[in-house]
């Protein structure tokens, strides 16, 4: 009898660690380069107290083939009225040469994991290997896993915490110090990000707040915060001076920081660079000067998903966790 294995938040972050979920994601935007995997843009539409998105995409390359749908609320009044998790979510895994469902997972840890993944690939590729002072925007789930992301790829001294909760930023700081074992500082002026070589920006900000008075030359940024249309938190000015990668094109001019760069005219969409995609092939150059600012714009795409959920389940059937449900 067909079964679907149900695999819980403790699950799924059981079964992979960080560099799994780098390893997976890196191999979806080659595949993805390469026509082996295809991820249409994202669904989304607003409730009263948040937002839904769903994004979907399939993986040719694995075995089997495999489809990955992820439905996620986003409430970001959560942490303060109830106590729960911002995002709220599933993923739905089916085999995409006969459509037979496969699992069903908790999509937290995945989102949070694949997220940080393309920023390290992103900073691999666009970041100056010498960067060894990083400011990272928001304090909340991203800016912890947003941290970890830079570590990986670079050999950081120093990483600033900025957020509009000071209180979160000293409390984020101490954990990283400790987990990274890295000069980690709460900061409570964003013009440190003038003195930095790498700047993250992680937050639900619906107006820009990173102009390019407080980006020096050389600068990589990771925008990650910007995934629906209304959030935004480069400024526009900024984006017209970078050389700018995307995760991608279409989904970016929807709902990333390219959108409002687009909106008021700085930009086109010929300013883009490159997909991450595009340069983790080798298709095309990333950083080629030490003195470009190049940025990430980065709206998560369900190609990351399906990789990451492919890789759990994988892992799930090796070592026989999670419950089995007859359908």
């Amino acid at each position: 009898m067909p079964t679907l294995l149900v695999l819980s938040r403790a699950d799924v972050a059981a079964l992979m660690d960080y560099p799994a979920y780098v390893e997976a994601v890196e191999a979806a935007f080659r595949a993805a380069a390469s026509g082996a995997a295809l991820a249409p843009p994202a669904a989304g539409f607003q409730v009263p107290g948040g937002s839904y998105h769903a994004k979907g995409a399939v993986l040719l390359s694995g075995d089997p083939p495999v489809v990955a749908i992820k439905l996620n609320g986003n409430y970001p009044g959560n942490p303060v009225t109830n106590g729960l998790p911002t995002v709220q979510g599933v993923i739905y895994l089916a085999d995409a040469t006969d459509g037979r469902p496969l699992a069903l997972m908790d999509s937290i840890e995945v989102t949070i994991n694949r997220t940080g993944a393309a920023t390290t690939l992103a900073a691999r590729h666009l970041a100056r290997p010498d960067s060894k002072v990083a400011t990272v925007c928001g304090a909340g789930v991203q800016g912890r896993i947003q941290a970890i992301a830079i570590a990986a790829a670079l050999r950081l001294e120093t990483i600033h915490l900025w957020d509009i909760r000071p209180d979160a930023a000293a409390s984020l700081a101490r954990e990283l110090a400790v987990a990274l074992r890295l000069d980690v500082r709460p900061s409570n002026d964003l013009a440190i990000g003038s003195a930095s070589d790498v700047i993250v920006t992680c937050t639900s900000a619906r107006a820009p707040f990173l102009t390019a008075e407080l980006v020096r030359p050389g600068t990589f940024i990771a925008a990650t915060g910007a995934d629906n249309p209304h959030k935004s938190e480069i400024d526009p000015l900024l984006y017209a001076a970078t050389r700018a990668v995307v995760d991608s094109l279409a989904q970016c001019a929807e709902i990333g920081n390219l959108r409002h760069a687009l909106a008021v005219g700085a930009v086109t969409t010929g300013h883009v660079h490159a997909t991450l995609g595009e340069i983790v092939a080798g298709r095309k150059p990333g950083r080629t000067d030490s003195r470009q600012i190049t940025l990430f714009d980065s709206t998560g795409l369900g190609l990351q998903d399906v990789a990451a959920a492919a890789g759990v389940y994988r892992r799930a059937l090796a070592r026989g966790v999670g419950a089995r449900l007859a359908i």
